[in-house]
């Protein structure tokens, strides 16, 4: 419990640096966006190939993936059944609620997270590539056929074939099935670029923390509040409960795909709903409350099972 603990402090505090650094007006808010663009398609990447040419990546698709595809549609039902009930919401909005429950920061908090308290980030690609070939699909396909379609098929489609993250996940897998060792002119730079990676995110994470404010006045708060419990409360302990009765897993494994279900809601819920005006409130509320309410989950977490 220690090393999670220890690690959740360590992004704790950079992330604290970069809400401070816009709060004391250091840096202009507009900085978040750069580094966020540079994080993505240049920082991230390399780190996410380096991490999966060096993993056993068979064993990885094998049991992670399934996990994280099931946790996900038990969440994502479990909110669409209590929308349809209770909450009486549009198709899209329901989409976007289901979305918000499931759908993790597996790039920008999933790899500080998961390299700092269990030692490896190997357990973050194959929760990627879940969101970014089934999931994410999969919600703006719902997105377009119930909220009015502005986003082309075709785009829809190939969305994720033009993903940095997948291209660099791809890539990897390649390099770790074939056991081909990168020559070091290639590795070094690479392997550089992936050394930023990790404190350029948490840095752009906390800046985007600062000034917002989630559940003003107005509709969604219940819906907030209740994709917030699935996300931080409901998801980890289905990650448990599939992962220690129906995989056998224990020990670090468990741990680490327990951590990847208690991360917060990533920010592409709130793109992908921005387009079709449909939860939007919602999507940026609980993106906020599950990002700041993540620690002590962690923390839980790290309790039980380290």
């Amino acid at each position: 419990m220690g090393g999670v603990v220890s690690g959740i402090l360590i992004i704790s505090a950079v992330i604290a640096v970069g809400y401070l650094a816009v709060r004391c007006k250091l840096l202009a808010p507009e900085v978040q966006a750069a580094l966020t663009r540079t994080a993505f398609y240049i920082t991230n990447p390399a780190l996410l190939f380096t991490v999966v040419a060096g993993s056993d990546i068979r064993a990885a698709l094998g049991v992670d993936a399934p996990l994280a595809l099931l946790s996900a549609a038990a969440m994502g039902l479990m909110y669409c059944l209590l929308s349809f009930l209770f909450f009486r919401r549009s198709v899209a909005e329901t989409a976007v609620g289901a979305m918000a429950s499931s759908y993790a920061n597996a790039n920008n908090i999933g790899i500080p997270v998961s390299l700092y308290a269990v030692g490896t980030a190997q357990h973050v690609a194959p929760v990627l590539l879940v969101q970014l070939l089934v999931l994410a699909p999969f919600y703006v396909t719902i997105l377009g056929v119930a909220g009015g379609a502005k986003i082309p098929w075709k785009r829809v489609v190939l969305q994720p074939l033009g993903n940095p993250m997948i291209i660099a996940s791809a890539l990897g897998v390649v390099v770790a099935l074939t056991r081909w060792e990168v020559p070091e002119l290639v590795q070094r730079p690479i392997d550089m670029l992936a050394g930023a990676a990790v404190p350029m995110v948490l840095l752009a994470f906390g800046m985007s923390l600062a000034g917002r404010a989630p559940l003003q006045k107005g509709d969604g708060r219940v819906e907030t509040v209740v994709a917030t419990l699935l996300k931080l409360v409901g998801m980890p302990l289905v990650v448990w409960a599939l992962g220690r009765f129906v995989f056998g897993l224990e020990g670090q494994h468990l741990l680490a795909l327990v951590i990847m279900g208690a991360l917060p809601t990533a920010q592409n819920v709130f793109l992908f709903a921005s387009p079709y005006g449909r939860g939007t409130v919602v999507a940026r509320d609980v993106i906020l409350l599950t990002t700041v309410l993540c620690v002590g989950a962690l923390l839980v977490v790290a309790w039980l099972l380290g």
